[in-house]
């Protein structure tokens, strides 16, 4: 089992959740989060008043997947997330040891 955490754009999440809906994703956790990579923030303006924003609003969505449904779940985020422009996210992969449904005890993959 892995743990498949991707950062992106907040206005990609509809778009990324209807394609992994399609592709048989039955659970996501999603998280707003701050922070910044290569683009480094941005210049605003307001009130006549200029300001440095260093940490960018994005979206963390967290999927917990069987290993063989991985690869397809991360080019299916990766092509719907994708805007061509610095800041579109990372996906990352972690193994996932053991997963407990709560509700009825159920470990593994069941638990899933």
């Amino acid at each position: 089992m892995k743990m498949i955490t991707a950062i992106i754009k907040p206005f990609k999440l509809d778009d990324v959740r209807d394609a992994l809906e399609e592709v048989g994703v039955r659970g996501i956790t999603i998280t707003e989060v701050k922070g910044f990579g290569r683009q480094k923030g941005h210049t605003e303006l307001y009130r006549g008043a200029e300001y440095v924003v260093d940490f960018l609003p994005k979206l963390k969505l967290e999927i917990a997947a069987p290993a063989d449904q991985v690869e397809r779940i991360v080019e299916t985020i990766r092509t719907t997330a994708n805007n061509n422009k610095v800041g579109d996210g990372k996906i990352f992969v972690h193994n996932l040891e053991q997963v407990v449904r709560i509700r009825t005890g159920e470990t593994g993959p069941d638990a899933l």
